[in-house]
């Protein structure tokens, strides 16, 4: 093999690179934002089911220490699920990585009665803030305590 058959070779594999590494960082966020989406909606799925189990209402709120609901804030700094007595069911630390999940309407709590009906509706997006990309996720949660997740493409981060 000659030195220009191996320089064209590492600059067509420069080339190839140069292509590939947007794509898969995308694909990298892409990933990790429904992984976040998934967290919460699972979260919300075990306050609903113990709040049947135990025959009691369960709260699902935005924490900030993982001990105690916040009184502000946004639930990007996470999240817990807490029975009647204030014991922690379940947490989810603070996102990382420029991650945002912001509830539409400003909520910081859900709580799930023990027929498993939620006390008001919420929609949650979560985004990226930086790098700003196309990709969002929306999990809703009805008045009857059921759960979805869908992917959005606004853009927008936080969502106006």
């Amino acid at each position: 093999m000659t030195l220009v058959e191996l320089m064209f070779t590492i600059f067509i594999m420069a080339v190839l690179a140069m292509l590939a590494v947007p794509s898969f960082r995308d694909a990298s966020l892409g990933s990790r934002l429904t992984a976040t989406a998934n967290s919460l909606h699972g979260a919300v799925q075990i306050a609903r089911s113990e709040a049947i189990k135990g025959n009691t209402p369960i709260t699902l709120c935005a924490s900030d220490d993982g001990a105690a609901c916040a009184d502000a804030g946004d639930w990007d700094q996470g999240w817990i699920v807490l029975n009647g007595a204030g014991d922690v069911l379940h947490s989810e630390p603070a996102q990382r990585n420029n991650f945002k999940v912001i509830e539409n309407a400003g909520l910081l709590e859900i709580v799930f009665q023990p027929i498993g009906i939620g006390a008001t509706a919420a929609r949650f997006t979560v985004c990226r803030e930086e790098p700003v990309g196309n990709q969002e996720r929306e999990v809703t949660v009805t008045a009857t305590g059921s759960a979805n997740v869908a992917t959005k493409e606004e853009g927008e981060c936080p969502p106006p």
